[in-house]
């Protein structure tokens, strides 16, 4: 079967930017690391913990511990994805690469898709190879099945979706390095208003709310944080999958993801018309 004509041009750069980055030595270091370090983390599923002098069981230890992994990973490829993608553009242009690519009956729009494309697939076999050994060592070593924690790390790509196409825009119109603080920025406040979010509504923060002169309009706040990029509340959306004892609660659970796909759709726009307006040397 013929591949449209559209795409094989898509995929070659796909392939191309895929093998570059795996070629350079730093990605190679970070892999090594990360991969040594969560064979370290097996021994966090073995020993007795105890809480309130009672110990744990089994299963408490696997969920917990594979939730707080699955989290640390999945932050950690985030950021390598960032910094993968914020010389991707500088790279090319400056080894001439750019230039020989858009000089044959390729668009610049194919080009652009295909380096999101790359990216995005790298960092996503990155984090899903990570997480498979998580998956693995419970299986093997303890015999406890998490069906849903794979289906995680797959719903987790959307962020590195969002975090690809963010830094390569910002790429074009700032220092690459201020680009991935930029990008890093949105993730840490994303993070931190979810806690903040979760502890405003414990019942010992309502009640102080709801004493006399307290603040009580939080309505610019509210907005501001249902609006920005919900990378934290994508991540937890997804570890809901891990265990299944959180089940999902309506459209504020799949929201999250919404808000993602949403605004990787609208920076892919910009993106587009950025690159357009490019000069090629």
């Amino acid at each position: 079967m013929k591949m449209p004509k559209a795409l094989s041009p898509i995929i070659k750069i796909a392939k191309y930017t895929l093998t570059d980055e795996v070629r350079q030595r730093s990605f190679v270091v970070m892999f090594v690391m990360c991969v040594v370090f969560v064979f370290l983390i097996r021994g966090c599923y073995q020993g007795n913990y105890m809480v309130n002098g009672e110990a744990l069981d089994a299963g408490t230890i696997v969920g917990a511990v594979s939730k707080m992994t699955f989290h640390f990973i999945a932050v950690v490829v985030m950021l390598i994805a960032a910094l993968l993608s914020m010389r991707v553009f500088k790279r090319d242009r400056d080894e001439g690469m750019q230039s020989s690519i858009l000089s044959k009956p390729i668009t610049r729009r194919q080009y652009v898709v295909g380096k999101v494309l790359g990216l995005w697939v790298l960092s996503t076999f990155f984090m899903f190879i990570l997480h498979a050994i998580i998956f693995l060592t419970v299986s093997v070593n303890l015999n406890v099945v998490m069906p849903g924690y794979l289906a995680a790390s797959l719903l987790c790509s959307f962020n590195l979706l969002f975090v690809v196409v963010a830094v390569l825009l910002l790429s074009l119109l700032m220092p690459d390095i201020v680009a991935f603080l930029c990008v890093l920025g949105i993730g840490v406040i994303s993070f931190v208003a979810d806690g903040i979010f979760a502890i405003s509504h414990s019942p010992m923060a309502q009640a102080m709310i709801q004493q006399p002169g307290s603040p009580s309009d939080w309505t610019g706040w509210r907005v501001v944080y249902y609006l920005w990029p919900k990378l934290s509340g994508t991540q937890h959306f997804a570890s809901s999958f891990i265990g299944g004892s959180e089940g999902l609660h309506g459209f504020g659970s799949i929201y999250p993801l919404i808000n993602i796909l949403i605004y990787g759709l609208i920076l892919g726009v910009l993106l587009f018309w950025r690159f357009r307006n490019e000069d090629i040397i």
